[in-house]
């Protein structure tokens, strides 16, 4: 009998062991064909420049977008070099920040097959990168998960036909967080993806790639996805514009977002806090002819979910003055002071353009952070987001939060007895954790849509009252260290709130960090001076190499659901305000 305890535990001990090696074998195996990948383009970009070694790649690469589809369109440059111009600079990009996760070698299809094209579209031969889970026919959607490494798209997204119907050239897919769910970019499959301005930072997250890629240079435009602020964070960490709009807006019918909703959503199928697909530029004209392009009759007849609402120019263009709600903390987790100080100069500079100004409180915000987000992604305490860590591979910068969610119901409600009397934020959003975060019956779980309904309600009708336009309001910033978003979950409070509206929202960057504004940042107390507020200080400031001064300061821009136009012309006007313009 011994033998035989002996024998059985031995062949478990081995059968975990090939387990672990065929796992660690699909990884290294996802990292070679990136690897020969990135090579192949470098051949083809050596080529490339063999044939052509007058060609201009900086004037190229600084063109703004609009002004890039004016010079394709009337001849005077190529689809072709401006691709390989694109291609080579993200070749560079990549190096320094780890930001690809594959180049698209159909990209060079997608060129031939443009110029048959009977009419350009409006984004006619410009290269477009496109975020990891996105699907593109033959390639992988993988959320930096192993479970992810066997599936090829069969067919493209419907938002990569439209961009091709329109034109673009999808040439590369960029790096993203294990399972979508952080705001740092690392998985175990292909690493930390940095920030292109200090290698110590993030560029955020989940559309880290994205934001690294763009604000390096290696693409002009890219498409991201945002839950919690996955557009907006990158953004602002990295200095650029970006837009969720209405999830509806943007609808993305297909397997790619199937998978973003398994990784992200541990409520139901039908999750109250939808995701969102967005555009990522370096300015606010560009978010808007990608939006113009993407709400054409191709997305509407390829997705009949998608409400045939075109591109309304006029709302964007207009130059009326606005009526602006605006706050610069919203009570429940205080931003460094420069972020603060960012709303509040860029509220007098819309104040002296002539548009009207308003106070505005979001109403109930720690409601909100603690019933209605957390209920959303840990309505089964976080089992089905457990399920999706083939081999219990998980990544650092998500060890925390696993651990949580590992910790079984009694040990909760025990932890939750400890800390009840304990009042910092970290402390309080440990004990909701532990005790509150979870849907015990489908009735609670109908009930908890309802919360969410009613808030929306709520919040539209004091939004009414004050007879606002658009909102003006801060956003996590400046970048972390990396390690650190991991750290500090409940900071997105000045994003997730919008997720939960599911109110469009873009950020655009209006400055960067000064001397000052580090000076200040020692004085920093945040809500309660707790090992959270703390923790966020370290995140700013990190090591003395990695300051956060000369990176971005940004702010965010609202408007009602549907009206994606009414928030980019607030955003353009804070762009064309600010003085880093």
């Amino acid at each position: 009998a011994l033998a035989l305890l002996c024998s059985s535990a031995a062949t478990v001990g081995i059968w975990k062991w090939w387990g672990k090696r065929q796992i660690q074998k699909k990884m290294e195996d996802a990292r070679r064909t990136r690897d020969e990948g990135v090579k192949k383009v470098a051949k083809a970009v050596q080529q490339f420049r063999e044939q052509g070694p007058s060609v201009q790649t900086d004037a190229i690469l600084s063109l703004p977008l609009l002004e890039l589809t004016g010079r394709l369109r009337e001849g005077s440059l190529s689809p072709r070099t401006v691709l390989y111009t694109y291609l080579e600079k993200a070749l560079e990009v990549t190096q320094q920040t780890n930001c690809l996760r594959h180049f698209i070698p159909e990209c060079e299809q997608q060129l031939q097959e443009i110029q048959q094209q009977q009419e350009k579209g409006l984004l006619y031969g410009i290269p477009v990168s496109i975020k990891d889970h996105i699907g593109h026919k033959g390639h992988l959607s993988t959320c930096g998960l192993v479970q992810c490494l066997d599936t090829l798209a069969q067919e493209d997204s419907v938002l990569v036909k439209v961009l091709k119907s329109q034109g673009a050239i999808p040439f590369a897919m960029t790096n993203v967080p294990q399972s979508l769910f952080n705001y740092d970019c690392s998985n175990p499959i292909f690493g930390q993806t940095l920030h292109p301005l200090n290698h110590q930072k993030s560029p955020g997250g989940s559309s880290g790639g994205e934001g690294a890629l763009i604000a390096g240079g290696g693409s002009i435009l890219g498409i991201g996805s945002d839950i919690g602020g996955r557009i907006r964070l990158p953004s602002s960490f990295c200095g650029l514009c970006g837009l969720k709009p209405t999830a509806e807006r943007l609808r993305e019918m297909d397997q790619c977002l199937g998978m973003h909703l398994l990784c992200i959503d541990a409520c139901s199928c039908f999750t109250p806090v939808p995701c969102a697909l967005g555009p990522m530029a370096r300015d606010v004209d560009s978010l808007a002819l990608c939006m113009k392009a993407l709400l054409c009759q191709e997305m509407f007849r390829l997705d009949p979910t998608v409400p045939p609402i075109p591109f309304d120019e006029e709302a964007y263009s207009s130059s009326a003055p606005l009526r602006v709600g605006y706050y610069d903390t919203d009570g429940y987790f205080p931003l460094p002071p420069c972020m603060q100080l960012a709303v509040q100069e860029t509220r007098g500079a819309l104040q002296r353009a002539g548009h009207q100004l308003v106070p505005f409180s979001p109403p109930r915000i720690h409601y909100v952070m603690t019933e209605l987000f957390l209920k959303t992604f840990f309505a089964d305490g976080g089992r089905a987001w457990l399920d999706v860590f083939t081999g219990n591979i998980v990544d650092p910068n998500l060890k925390s939060q696993v651990n949580c969610c590992k910790i079984p119901r009694l040990g909760k409600k025990l932890l939750a007895l400890i800390l009840k009397p304990l009042q910092s934020l970290l402390l309080l959003e440990l004990k909701n954790v532990a005790t509150h975060s979870t849907c015990r019956s489908v009735k609670e779980m109908w009930n908890h849509h309802h919360q969410i309904e009613a808030y929306r309600t709520e919040f539209i009708a004091q939004w009414r009252e004050l007879q606002l336009d658009v909102v003006l309001c801060p956003v996590l910033g400046p970048a972390f260290t990396t390690g650190y978003p991991g750290k500090l979950l409940t900071a997105i409070s000045s994003t997730m709130l919008y997720n939960v509206l599911n109110f469009p929202a873009g950020v655009v960057p209006v400055s960067t960090v000064t001397e000052a504004d580090e000076e200040e940042l020692k004085l920093y107390r945040g809500c309660c001076d707790d090992p959270w507020d703390q923790t966020l200080k370290q995140a700013v400031a990190g090591a003395a190499v990695a300051g956060a001064v000369g990176l971005p300061v940004a702010v965010q821009c609202v408007a009602l659901p549907w009206r994606e136009e009414l928030c980019l012309r607030l955003m353009k006007e804070v762009e064309t305000l600010s003085p880093e313009k």
